[in-house]
């Protein structure tokens, strides 16, 4: 990797993730303050929104946007055709949400669900405002300006969530501040990136465009259907309050996963992309990221996993303390996930995206059947599906796309070996601390494990990988980027 190119990456990285940090740390304070007010049933009929969302979601033309960051030469007639597109395709969307709404809701038993269904269809509306200035930014490694355009658009979804829940307004609540979000941003984000081009809505020449995008869309769709199908399956069996749990549990444990990987992917994919044509270093790349963020996660899942009881407690509140075994066993689903998540904008760099989709097709066969059998033993069973089926997913992606990102198993396990092995070694003195501890407030606790935690990772990792350790904390000081090298 070229030191312009690892300085670009280097900027990138601290401003996605330092306004990352930032803006999760308005989120979920704001999130964790609207848990305490609303009840389990208000999320339960969100949870059932949710899934309609996710389903149309995956059609929002988010994979032609990306096909302009992937592409090595782009022109003006490109951005407005795929500006255009998104514009047809999203209004489509929109119009699909409002007829399908009664429909949902006959289906859950919900009449309020319609309702929910068509106020949300006005998000879709705004990702066409949010998409293309994005993904032009992001060509060029410039996260400077959408940190900005983030972080405002999470203060304001904060605000209206707060004053929402406060005022009375109940699931509402949950509905009105992702649209403040995503409107907020669409705003933000035209005006940081002076994005002032007309959609064009003549296509020709755009076949590139259209099946990087088909391909992607198709490993939306099939990822969608994965992700999804626990509460589509369990809404019709399970009782909203229970659903409520199950989903808060779930959206708690995947925090990590969804908030803080998918920022450093969004870095990876155009970084990735410039050296599609050096596949060495490449390669060394995805192996170096995969182990220093295993290195930075893995003790975070598996210390949830070992201070359920209090970080639940204290966090969410005790009406939510039912959740406590389901945080137990789907943290320790989270490490499988995030390599999962890990392996796509890597095998998109390089132009194999049907890698990625053919993953998620597989993830489509194994996920909801597993949920079916899950679903038996109740909301338990389906964190147990997740913990047992899903690394089926990571391990079929690294069977694809071994020779396309020229890795072995031996090179990836020991990408991982540290991060896992590690964080398991603490987790279990862990725990048994927290039952061994006297007495006491479950605040104090919650500290006492979280430190004892804390300095046992340190002392693990620095007896058994010394190396490793001191490159992670010269990343996290920011002294210096990790150096890439075709041997890594």
């Amino acid at each position: 990797m070229s030191e312009s190119l690892r300085d670009e990456v280097k900027r990138a990285v601290i401003w996605r993730s330092g306004s990352q940090i930032l803006a999760q740390a308005v989120a979920w304070g704001s999130t964790l303050a609207v848990i305490r007010i609303l009840d389990p049933s208000d999320y339960g009929l969100f949870a059932m929104t949710q899934v309609v969302l996710a389903f149309l979601a995956f059609l929002n033309g988010s994979g032609f946007a990306s096909s302009l960051i992937q592409d090595r030469h782009i022109d003006e007639t490109k951005v407005r055709q795929g500006f255009g597109l998104l514009i047809l395709v999203n209004g489509g969307i929109a119009l699909i949400q409002l007829a399908i709404a009664p429909i949902a809701a006959a289906w859950y038993r919900q009449p309020l669900v319609e309702d929910l269904l068509q106020v949300q269809a006005l998000m879709y509306l705004a990702t066409p405002f949010i998409a293309i200035p994005e993904v032009l930014l992001t060509r060029e490694l410039d996260f400077r300006r959408p940190a900005i355009a983030n972080t405002i658009a999470t203060i304001v979804s904060a605000a209206v969530a707060i004053t929402c829940a406060l005022a009375g307004f109940g699931v509402w609540t949950l509905v009105y501040a992702p649209i403040a979000m995503f409107w907020t941003r669409a705003i933000a984000l035209m005006v940081a990136s002076r994005f002032t081009l007309l959609p064009s809505f003549s296509f020709a020449g755009a076949g590139q465009m259209f099946n990087f995008g088909i391909m992607l869309l198709a490993s939306h769709f099939f990822w969608t259907i994965i992700t999804q199908a626990d509460v589509f399956i369990a809404s019709r069996s399970v009782e909203p309050h229970d659903l409520g749990i199950y989903a808060e549990g779930l959206f708690l444990t995947t925090l990590i996963a969804n908030k803080f990987v998918p920022p450093l992917n969004e870095v990876a994919f155009p970084a990735y992309a410039k050296l599609q044509n050096d596949r060495a270093t490449l390669s060394a790349s995805f192996l170096k990221a995969v182990r220093l963020i295993m290195l930075v996660t893995c003790p975070l899942y598996f210390g949830l996993a070992a201070v359920a009881p209090d970080a639940v407690l204290i966090l969410l509140g005790e009406k939510w303390t039912e959740m406590t075994p389901l945080v137990r066993i789907l943290s320790l689903a989270m490490p499988a996930m995030t390599l999962h998540i890990l392996f796509a904008p890597a095998v998109n760099a390089i132009g194999r995206p049907e890698i990625s989709m053919r993953t998620s097709l597989f993830g489509v066969l194994v996920m909801p059947l597993a949920f079916v059998i899950g679903v038996r033993s109740g909301i338990e069973g389906l964190a147990w599906a997740w913990l047992l089926a899903f690394p089926l997913l990571p391990a079929f992606a690294f069977l694809l796309a071994r020779k396309p990102l020229g890795i072995g198993a031996r090179q990836l396990l020991a990408a991982l070996a540290p991060g896992i092995g590690a964080a398991a070694a603490m987790a279990l003195p862990v725990h048994a601390l927290g039952t061994a501890l006297p007495e006491m407030a479950s605040w104090a606790r919650l500290i006492c494990q979280i430190a004892a935690g804390g300095i046992l990772y340190g002392a693990i990792l620095f007896v058994t990988s010394r190396a490793t350790l001191e490159e992670l904390i010269a990343l996290v000081l920011r002294r210096r980027s990790p150096e890439i090298s075709a041997t890594a």
